[in-house]
């Protein structure tokens, strides 16, 4: 058939975690998840191609005979270190599909997306594939990711996963392996 190859086996882990805000106590607001500068998203370097040099979210390829949740899991792992047990508190499943494309492989990607909340404190240990990882502040995500579809992963993250009263977040919760 012609036209460009199509890859579905893909997922993008976006990894977040709260950070402390200390306000005075007279503040108004509280420092808690709904506030949008108490959150770092973290991106790591890609050393390889067809992106290197590109800041971006975990990104892996889903192996043979694992679902995707399991390859989010172990990618999270492999990238930065981050496993129950070892920094990641929750999972959760996007109700995204990112779908780009890559010229340079005459390629559509299509990839799931997870949201992982790992521990304030503990820093990623990245992989061979990445050489440098940061934290960018909610505040400054949006031109930080600059891919239309993980922009739209960040807001969906902040919008419907983190609200104290989200009705999705449960529903999009996903139990995590004992450590």
């Amino acid at each position: 058939m012609p036209g460009p190859d199509l890859r579905t086996d893909i997922v993008e882990v976006y990894v977040f975690r709260r950070r402390a805000v200390e306000l005075p106590t007279s503040h108004p607001t509280n420092p808690t998840s709904q506030d949008p500068t108490a959150l770092e998203f973290l991106q790591l370097r890609r050393t390889q191609p067809p992106l290197s040099g590109a800041w971006q979210p975990v990104l892996g390829h889903i192996e043979p005979g694992e679902t995707a949740s399991q390859a989010a899991l172990r990618e999270l792992a492999e990238e930065t270190g981050y496993r129950p047990g070892a920094g990641l508190l929750n999972l959760w499943q996007l109700e995204l599909v990112n779908t780009y494309f890559l010229a340079s492989l005459n390629r559509v990607m299509l990839g799931p997306g997870f949201a992982a909340e790992v521990a304030p404190g503990i820093e990623p240990t990245f992989d061979a594939a990445h050489d440098a990882a940061r934290w960018v502040l909610r505040d400054h995500a949006d031109r930080a990711f600059f891919w239309p579809g993980q922009r739209a992963a960040i807001a969906h993250i902040v919008d419907d996963i983190l609200p104290a009263d989200s009705l999705a977040a449960p529903a999009l919760r996903i139990p995590l392996p004992d450590a």
